[in-house]
């Protein structure tokens, strides 16, 4: 086990990694097709004359939500009838499945946007919904790697990726360019909603053009919509949907906030939640417990969802589960609801403490955002195959994972590089 030495991974909980090999170095996404992404989706029965059109789209360097919202407006209806299992990279090529309510083939033919196309696959009764996904397969290049013993550093990591890697939540989580969303959804479970507010329009990041940068500041230091709303970019659609409310509803940050799509409104908090995951696991991993040894008192998730409870009794026939991959051990992400939570991992528990967020704080936030914010619980370990290929200084990656675990994660395995060359 290695630590990670890059501040904005230790800020993100990401602190550890599995193994003590040196990085590879490199550079992802150095252009899109370096990092390509296929949706798995569900077995599903179509419908002949479902209401819900199923496409296939596919994008390149567009974030999901801004997608959706410029489909949606080319088609003149409202984003909220466009659902979909997962979200993708924005710096990528991209392929997955949509739902879009009471449209025609024959609308979506007509529709012709830069870098994305939509393919009418069939209908359905029923909307596409977070989760309704197999997994991803994943075909990714590192540029420009270190060459120095580059062939044995693939394949120790290569070797880890089939038994075990951190199984953390990866940057794009709290978002690239401007990883806050954790914070956000802290100040939406506080109820803080001027200060929600303030940080998603105002706080502005390094990475970002100068232009944003102003425009975001102006809105930091005065908190005056029309002011800030004079130097927005267009482009920077949500954020002048929010300064453009509040300029007609003065002091109305809960409304503001509701301008945004219900479905992003709800990854401020749930990116809470993967912080609070990311930051236990790191906690466990510095207390000197493995990714596959259990101890008693850990809980065993099973691939049923089935959950259990190690014991000391029990240790020979949990070892024999984990090494065959009928199980994994899980933490638990804090929710509304206390069914099913454990006694309390002490990291996560300390942390709420400390923040003075309790479950009522997720009730109040599942009231606002319209989304259930329940507990769930985690696998600690990511664990997949992974074909490679090296190239002179190239590193191809292939390979599969299941919904709501991040390709960056084991890119970063095998990388050990600071976080802005993955984005």
């Amino acid at each position: 086990m290695r630590e990670s030495p890059y501040p904005l991974e230790r800020e993100l909980g990401m602190q550890f990694y599995a193994t003590d090999t040196p990085g590879t170095g490199g550079t992802l996404r150095t252009v899109p097709d370096d990092f390509i992404v296929d949706e798995i989706p569900l077995e599903k029965k179509g419908s002949p004359s479902g209401p819900y059109l199923i496409c296939r789209l596919t994008k390149t360097s567009w974030e999901l939500q801004h997608a959706v919202k410029e489909i949606a407006k080319r088609l003149n209806i409202s984003h909220r009838r466009i659902g979909w299992a997962g979200t993708k990279d924005r710096n990528a090529r991209t392929t997955q499945l949509i739902s879009i309510y009471k449209v025609t083939p024959e609308q979506v033919a007509a529709l012709h946007l830069r870098d994305i196309t939509l393919e009418v696959l069939g209908q359905a009764n029923e909307q596409l919904s977070l989760g309704d996904l197999t997994g991803n397969r994943f075909d990714i290049w590192i540029r420009d790697a270190d060459p120095e013993d580059l062939d044995n550093r693939v394949v120790s990591v290569t070797e880890a990726a089939a038994i075990a890697l951190p199984n953390y939540f990866g940057l794009q989580r709290f978002g690239v360019i401007r990883p806050l969303t954790h914070r956000i959804g802290e100040y939406i479970l506080r109820g803080e909603y001027e200060q929600a507010v303030a940080t998603y329009v105002g706080q502005a990041f390094p990475l970002e053009n100068e232009v944003a940068r102003r425009a975001r500041t102006v809105y930091w230091d005065t908190r005056d919509p029309a002011a800030a709303l004079s130097d927005l970019p267009v482009a920077m659609s949500f954020e002048r949907s929010m300064l453009s409310y509040l300029q007609a509803h003065p002091g109305d940050y809960p409304g503001a906030l509701r301008q945004l799509p219900p479905k992003l409104l709800s990854m401020f908090v749930s990116a809470f939640q993967s912080y609070l995951f990311n930051y236990a696991l790191s906690h466990r991993l510095a207390a000197g417990h493995s990714l596959t040894g259990a101890v008693p008192g850990d809980r065993l998730i099973f691939a049923n969802g089935r959950t259990d409870t190690a014991t000391a009794a029990s240790s020979a026939a949990i070892s024999l589960h984990l090494a065959r991959g009928r199980c994994s051990i899980a933490l638990f992400m804090p929710g509304r609801d206390a069914a099913g939570a454990p006694a309390g991992d002490e990291a996560t528990q300390a942390m709420l403490a400390d923040l003075g967020i309790n479950q009522d704080h997720f009730r109040r936030a599942s009231e606002f955002v319209q989304t259930k914010f329940d507990g769930a619980w985690r696998p600690i370990a990511l664990r997949t195959p992974v074909e490679t290929v090296v190239k002179d200084r190239d590193l191809r990656l292939r390979f599969t994972l299941p919904p709501g675990h991040y390709a960056t994660t084991v890119c970063r395995e095998y990388m050990k590089a600071d976080p802005v060359r993955m984005i």
